[in-house]
């Protein structure tokens, strides 16, 4: 397929957390707001004057400073966002607004409220938690409402003089949405039987959308959009089979990368990072203020195995399933980082799960945040592919 004309401009953006867009957003006076987690709603963080960065620690070594801290037995993901905020890679932050849901990540931002200047080198700087329900029912969307508002919304005007009135938030919820139709539009392109978008691509530009500032972004989504109408696939399909990547913290296109050069199309992402849940658009209902529809719509949206119990389990294997059916898959692969509190369970179950009860092959992965055994990787891919492509044979017999 001809490349992508923003594609390398986007993968460029992704080489450091202090991008070329972020650096701008600085310089217009905007503060960069950072945060880790889905549950931390990104629309709150776009406010007037703001903009959120999912922060990431791309091209990450051994976070050797970060394992004295943290141990050696917790989630490579937090170290090494503790090492790169130690490099002094996250300075440009204004904020930290963190949350209490995955353990390594809420360590990592405990680290930075106690040791504030000695590791983020800005005198703004501060750390404020939410507290996240592990329901869904109607009193924990009031609770979460409750803790955005203390936490989220009145931490920023308070401390920073941000408008957080409800015409506000509407505005920020109507450009938001804006991006969720245009990362859904151009994913649209993964359900055609030859896809005219990779998924390392889409994951490229995915991820754009969560480390920049939106408002410098979004012309060049746009644009992309409207060139995947003309775009033609590949005569000849340079793939094997489709799969699905679901799953914990994966903010490394490479990974997806070397999943697609074993043969395996990626045309679905239900993975944090992804756009699955955090690309659906945000829809008010009648009697609901703005804030009130957006913590129902991050709890009621969010398909996290925190929720524990047995009907949410359920329904997202059920969710998964249905994902691989929408999107032609015809394998699934389900990855948790090494000592990932809830993803390493929620994957041992849905390995058995999805292949027993919904009849999709599964290629379970246990890994590091960033592909140092990309060689043993590589191996179990190609492996699973192989293993895809005799079963269809013996289907076809």
């Amino acid at each position: 397929m001809k490349d992508l004309k923003n594609l390398i401009y986007f993968e460029n953006l992704l080489q450091e957390a202090n991008n070329e867009l972020v650096k701008k957003g600085k310089e217009e006076g905007l503060l960069a707001l950072g945060y880790t987690c889905y549950f931390m709603p990104e629309v709150l963080l776009d406010l007037p004057g703001c903009f959120g960065v999912r922060l990431r620690a791309p091209r990450s070594g051994s976070p050797d400073i970060a394992t004295y801290y943290m141990s050696n037995r917790t989630c490579h993901y937090g170290r090494c966002l503790f090492e790169r905020a130690i490099e002094g890679g996250f300075n440009f932050l204004d904020a930290q607004l963190a949350t209490e849901t995955c353990t390594v990540t809420c360590r990592f931002q405990e680290h930075l409220k106690e040791m504030g200047m000695e590791v983020i080198q800005n005198e703004k700087f501060k750390v404020e938690f939410t507290d996240v329900p592990f329901k869904k029912t109607q009193n924990s969307i009031n609770h979460f409402t409750e803790q955005l508002q203390i936490h989220v919304l009145d931490f920023l005007k308070n401390n920073y003089g941000v408008d957080t009135s409800d015409e506000a938030l509407l505005q920020t919820i109507e450009r938001h949405n804006e991006v969720c139709h245009l990362i859904n539009e151009i994913g649209e392109y993964r359900k055609l039987d030859n896809p005219t978008i990779t998924g390392t691509e889409f994951a490229i530009i995915m991820l754009t959308t969560l480390t920049c500032p939106k408002h410098l972004i979004i012309d060049k989504l746009r644009e992309t959009a409207e060139e995947l109408k003309t775009r033609e696939p590949d005569l000849k399909k340079n793939f094997k089979i489709k799969v699905i990547v679901a799953g914990g913290e994966n903010d490394d296109p490479d990974f997806i990368q070397l999943i697609e050069s074993c043969g395996a199309r990626v045309v679905y992402d239900r993975y944090c990072y992804g756009s699955a849940e955090s690309r659906i658009p945000i829809e008010i209902k009648e009697g609901e203020t703005p804030l009130q529809a957006i913590a129902r719509h991050y709890l009621q949206t969010s398909q996290c195995p925190r929720f524990m119990g047995q009907n949410e389990m359920r329904d997202r294997k059920a969710v998964i399933a249905k994902s691989a059916k929408e999107y032609n898959a015809d394998g699934i692969v389900v990855v948790s980082n090494k000592f990932c509190e809830y993803w390493s369970y929620e994957r041992t179950i849905d390995t058995i799960v999805l292949n027993r009860d919904y009849g999709y092959p599964v290629c379970s992965i246990e890994k590091e945040y960033r592909n140092n055994a990309s060689g043993q990787l590589r191996t179990r891919f190609q492996a699973f592919v192989e293993s895809v492509e005799i079963k269809q044979l013996q289907n076809k017999g």
